[in-house]
C-alpha cells in the first residue's frame, strides 16, 4: 500500500511536479521529501522564497497525513520560517503527532543538506470516509 502512495503522489501531485518535489519515502504517518533549489525558486531578496518552502512543507504532510491510505485533506496549517537558505537541496521530513477517526496532527521540519533547521510547519488534516486510492 505505501508504494500505492508514494506513486499516486508522485504521478498525480502536478503542482509538486512543476516546483521540483520528490517524494523520497512513505510510512504510516511520517514521509519525507526533498527540493533541489533552482533559480525558479528565489525571491527578490536572493534567497529561497517562502512560498516554495511551504509547498515542500505541505506536499510532505499531505503525504503523511494520507499514508493511511484514507483521504485527509488539510483544514489548517502554519510555518515558521528560522533561517534563509540560498543553495543545495531542502528535506522536508513530516511525522504524525497524533490521529484519531477525523483528525491528524503533524509536524513537518524543513532542513538543508547540513540537516539546519530552516523551517517548521505545523498541520491539521480531515480524515473523510473515503479512500485516497
Amino acid at each position: 500500500m505505501l508504494q500505492k502512495i508514494l506513486d499516486f503522489f508522485s504521478k498525480n501531485d502536478h503542482f509538486a511536479h512543476h516546483c521540483g518535489l520528490v517524494l523520497l519515502e512513505v510510512k504510516p504517518g511520517w514521509a519525507k521529501a526533498k527540493m533541489d533549489i533552482q533559480p525558479y525558486h528565489m525571491n527578490g531578496a536572493n534567497t529561497v522564497h517562502g512560498g516554495a518552502i511551504f509547498t515542500l512543507a505541505d506536499f510532505t504532510f499531505a503525504a503523511a497525513a494520507n499514508s493511511q491510505g484514507q483521504l485527509a485533506l488539510a483544514t489548517n496549517t502554519s510555518i515558521t520560517f528560522l533561517n534563509p537558505i540560498y543553495t543545495g537541496t531542502l528535506f522536508a521530513e513530516a511525522e504524525e503527532l497524533s490521529v484519531n477517526r477525523r483528525l491528524g496532527h503533524y509536524q513537518v521540519k524543513i532542513t538543508d543538506n547540513n540537516q539546519q533547521l530552516l523551517a517548521q510547519f505545523q498541520g491539521t488534516a480531515y480524515r473523510k470516509d473515503k479512500s485516497l486510492l
